[in-house]
């Protein structure tokens, strides 16, 4: 479990996994990053008083060296990833090895189930939920069970992490879609599986949210530099929307300014028709009622999220475009360099 300032949430993760009831030992490896919230003085007091419970430290605070170094002191063969702003449903481990024994995979992953406890995070969960918001990914809510792209987070045979040479420290994020890109180039088999689930909390602000899809954007960016049509049609869309409002407003101005006039600017106002249709889609998607199981939807959260869709995609497609034409180099997710987090109930 790579941490990095999540004194509001560790304790829950850590309680999650380590009620998880699988036949055998196990261990909890932190990989703790030069926290300033008290993280650090929290998870000491928790190893201190849980002997499966061990902590490494990450100077560096990127997650793949964190996960590197956490996987090096581990001792056991299987390797379950595990993150501080998750929490495990019961029985994910007991199920997650029983796919991975059934299935002969390297790699086992389930649906990233996001929560929230305000107005907004509830509002940026709906979003993460919904094929609209991400993309629609399978574990974004799938639920036909097979091979996979990618897992999240991920359950995987040590054995196969040493033969491809663990993740690659030089990627800050989308680590994970490039170790299972290369674990299945070694001929092994990356599954998905709808019935394990993990709740994940999104990012708590605007601007912690904008930063962390940016930085996100900015590493799938790179990774098309890298890597090219291996990364799927679908990561190509935010970028086509800000370019395509970008255009949009180039025409207005040319519009105003008379430069396009009669059927000219006929002609070029197709460009707003996207534009209308993707705001109809954010405006559906604020008033649209959730699931008959879901907690009615507060006025706050339908407010907040005609502001969430637009900033994530905005923010990773402004972010991808600058990793496509410079490269993502030191960027970092400044969202997790700062905590205010409340408390978890």
């Amino acid at each position: 479990m790579p941490v990095l300032n999540e004194r509001a949430y560790l304790e829950h993760a850590v309680r999650s996994v380590l009620q998880q009831d699988v036949d055998g030992p196990t261990e909890l490896v932190l990989a703790l990053g030069p926290s300033t919230d008290g993280t650090t003085e929290l998870a000491v007091r928790l190893a201190a008083a849980e002997p499966r419970l061990r902590i490494v430290h990450n100077p560096a605070a990127d997650i793949p060296v964190g996960l590197n170094a956490a996987i090096r002191a581990s001792i056991h063969p299987t390797v379950i990833r595990v993150d501080a702003h998750s929490e495990l449903s019961p029985g994910y481990a007991r199920r997650a090895l029983e796919t991975l024994a059934r299935t002969g995979a390297a790699n086992v992953g389930g649906v990233m189930r996001a929560d929230g406890r305000t107005p907004f995070q509830a509002a940026v969960a709906r979003a993460y939920n919904s094929p609209a918001g991400l993309g629609g990914g399978s574990y974004h809510g799938g639920t036909r069970e097979g091979a996979a792209e990618s897992a999240y987070l991920g359950v995987m045979r040590r054995a196969v992490l040493d033969e491809v040479g663990l993740f690659d420290e030089s990627i800050r994020r989308g680590e994970d879609w490039e170790l299972n890109l290369r674990i299945r180039q070694a001929g092994h088999r990356v599954w998905f599986d709808p019935q394990l689930a993990v709740t994940y909390w999104p990012r708590e602000s605007w601007i912690r949210l904008a930063r962390q899809f940016r930085a996100t954007g900015a590493w799938r960016g790179e990774l098309v530099r890298r890597y090219g049509r291996r990364n799927g049609v679908r990561f190509f869309a935010p970028p086509s929307l800000v370019l395509l409002l970008a255009l949009a407003v180039v025409v207005a101005v040319l519009q105003l300014t008379g430069v396009f006039g009669g059927v000219l600017s006929i002609i070029a106002s197709i460009v707003y028709l996207p534009l209308v249709a993707y705001a109809i889609l954010v405006i559906a998607m604020a008033l649209t009622p959730g699931k008959p199981a879901d907690p009615p939807r507060s006025p706050r959260e339908r407010v907040w999220t005609l502001a969430v869709l637009p900033t994530m995609h905005l923010s990773w497609g402004l972010g991808f475009l600058a990793g496509v034409l410079r490269g993502a180099h030191d960027t970092v997710d400044a969202s997790r360099l700062g905590s205010r987090n409340t408390p978890l109930p």
